[in-house]
């Protein structure tokens, strides 16, 4: 038995290294762990002790001619598939690539952009329940990138039903969603920074939607959805160790039902300073309105996140520190969602 098995991975060991060599190719794994005390003033959180751990698998290779492929899956917390891409850089047309809900297609790649110390204003703990653009980036689509021009690439970005969600191979979304197809583009200009110029970028999405509205407890008659239309603009300007940024964003959902949201309209602030290169400092603030389509049923309700950063990394080590407070949590103005959170963080990169 013992014979056998040892035969066994000597020819598999063998089947791989020939794989190896046919395909040139190379893969490897990165990751991390982080652990994460969380706080929060007046509140009965329960245990505030959090562990949270990743790994993805990048491959890359070269075709003839000189194109290079790269593949890439991430594993988030308890080895889930959470995000995937394949991409092809052409010497001359740009990068094509299919993307996986990764957070790197169309505007969804500038949803919160800002400079910060650890991590986005919303995305240190407390859950706030902003919402964000995410155009077609928040379903499986595919992309195509420009060659840089000046520092600046133009990128397109098409779902054919943009649902939000991954498809696995040999399967679809099906035919029930109110979404449609959409398509994103997104300029984006960086300019060399020896000219201490900013990076700017604009971007825009329509998600095309079918279907009527029935809001029985109205007693209406059915409403057609609207097209989901959504919009982004900004800059990030960095001088030596400091950055900044401040950017805008909208969304119209396109349901024309009395009560429903008209559109969510985001403005957010960030700067950071880099004190030497193991410590940075940053603060960020983000304000996001949501408004209704009959005004006279409901208010305009503003929620605002400010967010005081702290990082120290000793080389693959880092512990962070974060203060937050958020007004008008999840877009209600109860008093209870009112709150202020304090988050450590120490995370170990592999």
């Amino acid at each position: 038995m013992n014979k056998l098995t040892k035969v066994g991975l000597s020819a598999l060991c063998g089947s791989l290294a020939a794989v190896s060599s046919a395909n040139a190719g190379e893969m490897s794994v990165s990751g991390s762990a982080t652990a994460t005390y969380q706080s929060s003033a007046g509140e009965n959180t329960g245990n505030p002790i959090g562990m949270n751990s990743g790994l993805t698998f990048s491959g890359s290779g070269e075709l003839d001619g000189g194109q290079t492929f790269t593949y890439t899956i991430t594993n988030a917390d308890q080895a889930a598939f959470s995000a995937g891409s394949m991409s092809l850089t052409t010497n001359m047309l740009g990068t094509f690539r299919i993307g996986a809900i990764d957070g790197a297609s169309g505007i969804d790649s500038k949803d919160d952009v800002m400079p910060t110390a650890w991590e986005e204003v919303d995305g240190t703990g407390m859950t706030v329940g902003q919402d964000k653009i995410s155009g077609v980036g928040a379903s499986m689509n595919v992309n195509w990138k420009s060659p840089k021009l000046l520092g600046s690439t133009l990128t397109l970005a098409y779902a054919p039903q943009n649902t939000g969600g991954m498809v696995n191979d040999k399967s679809s979304t099906g035919t029930t969603s109110r979404y449609q197809y959409g398509y994103d583009i997104l300029l984006d200009m960086n300019v060399d920074n020896a000219f201490y110029m900013p990076n700017v970028f604009i971007g825009g999405s329509q998600t095309h939607q079918e279907g009527d509205y029935q809001p029985a407890s109205m007693g209406r008659s059915a409403i057609q959805y609207d097209d989901k239309y959504e919009a982004v603009a900004g800059f990030v300007w960095k001088i030596g160790p400091l950055s900044a940024g401040l950017q805008r964003s909208f969304e119209h959902p396109g349901l024309r039902a009395d009560g429903s949201t008209e559109y969510y309209a985001n403005t957010a602030f960030g700067v950071s300073f880099n004190v030497n290169d193991n410590l940075s400092v940053s603060y960020g603030l983000v304000e996001s309105e949501q408004n209704f389509v009959n005004p006279n049923d409901s208010e305009a309700v503003t929620m605002e996140v400010e967010s005081y950063q702290i990082a120290y990394t000793m080389g693959g080590a880092s512990i962070r520190l974060a203060e937050i407070q958020a007004d008008n949590i999840q877009y209600s103005t109860a008093a209870i969602d009112d709150r202020d959170a304090t988050v450590l963080s120490v995370s170990l990169a592999f």
